[in-house]
Order: structure tokens, then C-alpha cells, then sequence
């Protein structure tokens, strides 16, 4: 099984669209993230214009889609990248698929892109995307206690950090 990240393209829309729209991805991603045609749409094309400051990536396994991640500069000056979007489609679930992907991801990041430091937050609830977080090397910094409004509930962001140096 080959995994490998590319920058996404007008053609994958179909694709994010139903991936952005499955419902365990809709319960765990951020409410602000576009699910709608026009949306990823946009985020794609601002992806290639704009390919230090922002990127939607396809995760691909064998040549097929299998997943979404991106990224979005958090502090120009201090070379920081804030990510999100981490989805995989149910199909390539349950294979370490987001491990590989997600370190291909820093590698493409710090190495090309000349980031310094990874950040990312995750809801407390997922504990899921935690796991893999600490998998992949990202760091808990901490918790932002009660931050966020889900289902008519106050829920925690977790927060996690990779710095270059961490990638040895």
C-alpha cells in the first residue's frame, strides 16, 4: 500500500464533497469548515494560489483518493502552521492511512515550505484524533477548557504543537 499527499485539484470536488459530508467526519471537524460544493471549491483554488500560505491536500493510497488535509499559515513571521481538515474516507479507515499521510504532511511543511512549528486542535471529545496526534509526534500542550459550542454543549479544544526540530 502506497500512501502519498498531493495539492488538491478542481476535479477532486466531487470527492470532498462527499467526504466532507459523511457523518463522522461532520461530528468531528469544525463547524466553520465548508462542506458545500462552492466552498471546497474556493478553499481549492486559494490552495493554488496561495501554495505557502494555504494548502487542501488529497491523501492518496495506490493512486485513489482516500482523504483530506490542510493547512493555513498561523504567524507569517514566526513560520507557523496551523492544520486542519485531517479526514479519511471510511473505506481506508482502521490502516495507520492519516499516520503516514500526516508525517508525509510535516516533512512537506517544515523541510519545503520552511515552517518551524506545527499546531493543531482537536476537540476533547475526539479522542480518536488525539491518539493519532501523539502518534504522529505532535506534542499536548494544553486544553482550552469549555471553548467551543457542539450539540448544545461546551466542549474542550486540545491543543498540539511539532516543532522542526522534533523531526529530528
Amino acid at each position: 500500500m502506497n500512501v502519498d499527499i498531493r495539492r488538491a485539484e478542481p476535479e477532486d470536488v466531487d470527492f470532498l464533497l462527499e467526504l466532507m459530508n459523511e457523518d463522522d467526519v461532520v461530528e468531528n471537524l469544525s463547524v466553520t469548515r465548508p462542506s458545500d460544493r462552492d466552498g471546497l471549491a474556493a478553499e481549492i483554488e486559494r490552495s493554488q494560489a496561495e501554495p505557502q500560505e494555504f494548502g487542501r491536500f488529497v491523501i492518496e493510497v495506490d493512486g485513489k483518493p482516500a482523504g483530506l488535509m490542510g493547512f493555513e499559515v498561523g504567524n507569517r513571521r514566526s513560520r507557523i502552521a496551523n492544520l486542519g481538515s485531517l479526514a479519511v474516507h471510511p473505506d481506508f479507515r482502521g490502516q495507520h492511512i492519516a499516520d503516514d499521510a500526516a508525517r508525509l504532511f510535516q516533512q512537506h511543511l517544515i523541510r519545503d515550505l520552511s515552517y518551524h512549528r506545527l499546531q493543531l486542535e482537536i476537540y476533547g471529545f475526539n479522542e480518536r484524533a488525539q491518539r493519532h496526534a501523539e502518534r504522529v509526534g505532535f506534542v499536548r500542550e494544553g486544553v482550552r477548557r469549555k471553548a467551543y459550542r457542539r450539540h448544545d454543549e461546551w466542549v474542550d479544544g486540545v491543543i498540539y504543537g511539532l516543532v522542526a526540530e522534533d523531526l529530528g
